[in-house]
């Protein structure tokens, strides 16, 4: 009886030890470091302009004015780009309903840019990404849309490239991924608020 009280003390020692230690010590320590080393990230990339938040550089924001660059198409929620329903549609490349939603992004992107049948569209111009809130879209996909801005905003097609090439992020680590532009942040900059 002695041995098995003395077992059960052990391991309930054991479980609030590591309790107290996975639970509360770990993240706290974890939470301080990112704080001192990396405040702007730990606290979720916000974009503060004038003292308000207008958004993170980690999530899309659905524009749909002609004067924005609009971002990948979202398949979060009903309305799209909602992070509280992140997630991908998991429709499966032969499914009927997905064929139907390319082929009428397509369309819609088309028409949005005047572009004739003949010019290849980039995936990322008519397919939403896994989480449906990439706030990124491609350079292909950024110069296909650039004409439209300038023509909306009066200006030249060739400051919207400038702007679009001097916001260009490359590869994450120089091999993973495509150069990308941040949606939001181009749209500021085009806005004189960046």
């Amino acid at each position: 009886m002695n041995s098995l009280i003395s077992e059960l003390r052990i391991s309930l020692v054991a479980t609030f030890s590591l309790a107290l230690i996975l639970c509360g010590i770990y993240p706290v320590v974890v939470w301080g470091v990112a704080q001192v080393l990396f405040p702007h990230k730990a606290n979720g990339s916000l974009i503060v302009l004038d003292g308000k938040i207008i958004g993170s550089e980690l999530l899309a924001q659905h524009f749909t004015a002609p004067k924005y660059f609009h971002p990948r198409p979202s398949s979060a929620g009903d309305t799209g780009y909602e992070a509280n329903n992140s997630g991908a549609s998991n429709l499966g490349p032969i499914s009927k309903k997905l064929i139907d939603s390319v082929k009428e992004r397509v369309e819609t992107y088309r028409a949005e840019n005047t572009l004739p049948s003949t010019i290849p569209l980039p995936a990322d111009a008519v397919t939403a990404s896994a989480s449906g809130l990439d706030p990124h879209i491609g350079i292909r996909n950024a110069i296909l849309q650039a004409a439209r801005v300038a023509r909306e905003r009066g200006i030249s097609e060739e400051t919207v490239t400038q702007r679009i090439m001097a916001l260009t992020e490359g590869r994450d680590l120089g091999v993973f991924g495509e150069e990308r532009v941040n949606v939001l942040k181009l749209n500021l900059a085009l806005d004189g608020k960046l």
